[in-house]
């Protein structure tokens, strides 16, 4: 007698083959991104083919037990799509953060508020103020290009200074005034409630390339991280008030973050000559300008950087779920008024903006502040390297694409993120901080307005030099 064969469903068995095409195609997808290291993907190769097992093999039992293996395929097949989806917005995300090779000075022209122009043209037979200490070929450019655009020759008054041009325009003695938006924040130092008197009529970008190095992930390297706090485009041209160096060794699996306060008293190289400036105010001059004066200060080299403002802090946190950070002190934020207990602190994106940003709660003001700053970027890190990182490295760099670039290729970033998960227990963090004292001086950037400064604690600098170096050089 024959015995009949067990029941196959042609429906669920091409189901199945379905959920193998769509396995294939994640390994597929997981494999190019670079992202994981191969012990995950030979995980995530062996769990895909078992429960392709279960659910072929479940086509064969009767009773209808094959529906059991049906249901369980479509569920499996619609996780793998989203798997699928998800890897590949990853990956566009890391392009559109990633490679970054211009920056950009955007020129404005503002009006007071109660100026009766509502466009450039309304405003073609104004008087223009325009300063001639700094910035000189950018404000050529602005005025070629605001000839253009009104068809004619513009009035222009000369001013030695940004303030003298400032306080002209809210006295009437012109009716517009042109500079770079990058310096907004050193008028509204010198010329009190400046922002809440005008209005941006025009702007245009002037993009300038910058130059890049020949870069290898896998030797070790230092990363300037920069941060800053204005709305707009990311390559925006603007001050830096986070100045953090990362330092990192991929063969010691060491980290070393390195802060520089915002005020420290420098010259900045191709800018300033023999004066002085803030480093924040390095920042004004594109990104490339802020590494050159790190290097400067430590005889060191910068291969990468990152730009970050803080909305992208709140974000980062929140997407990975808070972060556990250990303070010095216990404090109110000035920001929202947070409480921040002394010891260790769970917090979520806003309490970690406040905790980066306070300094007034401090007897040593800036200096806490940047070993706050490095505190949360250790907290950060140390969550980012963990494998729990996997389930929203996509709400990560989704939440910051527009908030955050870099000069790392996708390809780079992709490395790096697979060094670490590979073994991210056997990474160390350490951090250090470059000191100084307080003063009154005049600044480059600013004419001869009389600012606080920070001159450099050299004994704190030669320190984290050679920090930097022992950790660059170690094998």
């Amino acid at each position: 007698m024959n015995k009949k064969k067990k029941p196959l469903h042609m429906g669920g068995k091409l189901l199945t083959l379905l959920q193998l095409l769509l396995s294939v195609g994640l390994l597929a997808v997981v494999w190019n991104s670079g992202l994981l290291p191969m012990k995950y993907i030979i995980v995530l190769g062996i769990v895909l083919l078992v429960l392709f097992g279960i659910t072929f093999g479940l086509q064969y039992l009767k009773n209808k037990v094959y529906i059991v293996g049906l249901v369980l395929s479509i569920i499996i097949s619609i996780g793998l799509t989203f798997g699928i989806v998800y890897m590949v917005k990853a990956d566009k995300l890391m392009a559109d953060v990633g490679g970054a090779t211009y920056k950009t000075d955007n020129m404005i022209v503002v009006v007071k508020n109660e100026s009766p122009a509502n466009n450039l043209l309304d405003a073609k037979g104004f008087r223009f103020g325009m300063q001639t200490a700094i910035d000189q070929e950018n404000n050529k450019l602005m005025q070629e290009d605001i000839e253009k655009a009104v068809g004619r020759e513009i009035i222009v008054e000369k001013y030695d200074s940004l303030t003298d041009e400032a306080e002209a325009l809210l006295e009437g003695r012109i009716e517009a005034a042109i500079y770079n938006e990058a310096f907004a924040g050193i008028i509204e130092d010198s010329v009190e409630g400046y922002a809440d008197q005008v209005r941006i009529l025009y702007q245009y970008g002037i993009n300038t390339e910058i130059e890049q190095e020949e870069t290898n992930i896998e030797e070790p390297f230092n990363i300037y991280i920069s941060g800053i706090d204005v709305a707009g485009p990311i390559t925006t041209n603007s001050r830096s008030d986070v100045n953090i160096i990362m330092t990192v060794n991929p063969n010691t699996k060491k980290i070393l973050l390195t802060t520089t306060p915002r005020d420290y008293y420098v010259k900045i190289p191709g800018i300033s000559g023999e004066q002085k400036d803030k480093l924040t105010h390095a920042g004004i001059y594109g990104v490339d300008v802020s590494m050159n004066t790190l290097e400067s200060i430590y005889g060191i080299d910068i291969t990468y950087y990152a730009r970050v403002n803080f909305t992208s802090l709140i974000n980062i946190v929140d997407a990975l779920g808070g972060v556990d950070v250990n303070s010095d002190y216990a404090f109110k934020t000035l920001y929202k008024g947070f409480e921040i207990q002394q010891g260790m602190n769970h917090l979520n994106g806003e309490q970690a903006l406040g905790f980066a940003r306070e300094r007034y709660s401090f007897e040593d003001g800036d200096n806490q502040r940047g070993r706050n700053q490095e505190a949360i970027l250790t907290a950060i890190l140390n969550k980012a390297m963990s494998p729990a990182i996997l389930t929203n490295a996509n709400q990560i760099i989704a939440s910051v694409s527009d908030s955050v670039e870099t000069n790392m290729t996708q390809d780079e970033m992709a490395k790096f993120i697979n060094q670490q998960l590979a073994d991210a227990s056997a990474w160390s963090i350490e951090s250090i901080a470059a000191a100084g004292t307080g003063d009154q001086q005049t600044c480059y950037s600013s004419g001869d307005q009389i600012l606080y400064v920070m001159n450099p604690d050299e004994a704190s600098v030669q320190a984290a030099a050679e920090k930097m170096k022992q950790v660059l050089e170690s094998k």
